[in-house]
């Protein structure tokens, strides 16, 4: 009976520090890339939906039954990109709590234009999954390593 107590509150201990799960919109308009993310976050315990393109995320992103923590976007979509996903998405108060950029785009002035359309972060592809793990994590106020 105490071992059973104690698998129990072992339980219940792993449980509480592992993070939150997440919702998590994911837009990325290369196919391996989009599946390469979907299993990873997948593989963290959150729970990715999936679009290819700007005009898929707002659809997806405004559904009534949808609720999202947080946006992944790729910054060059083919029918917009995700400055004006992100902005698209406040304008009809479905925006994520929080959003993460991902491009190839690396000059202070893309990063300073994802900091200025509300992404917390703004990660250089190609990146490592240590990275988005990180970015995944990352708490509110805690500005290491956002926009490099």
């Amino acid at each position: 009976m105490e071992s059973e107590q104690r698998s129990k509150s072992e339980r219940l201990f792993d449980k509480a520090e592992r993070p939150h799960s997440l919702r998590v919109l994911v837009v990325e308009d290369h196919p391996d890339t989009l599946r390469a993310l979907e299993l990873f976050i997948k593989a963290l315990g959150h729970h990715p939906t999936l679009a290819r393109n700007m005009q898929e995320a707002l659809l997806v992103g405004s559904a009534e039954n949808e609720e999202f923590d947080l946006l992944l976007s790729d910054l060059r979509l083919p029918d917009g990109d995700g400055w004006e996903l992100l902005l698209q998405l406040r304008k009809c108060g479905c925006c994520p709590k929080r959003a993460i950029a991902m491009s190839g785009w690396s000059g202070t002035e893309d990063f300073m234009r994802s900091k200025t359309a509300g992404f917390e972060a703004h990660l250089i592809k190609p990146f490592t999954p240590k990275v988005l793990q990180s970015a995944l994590l990352q708490k509110d106020g805690d500005d290491s390593n956002r926009y490099s």
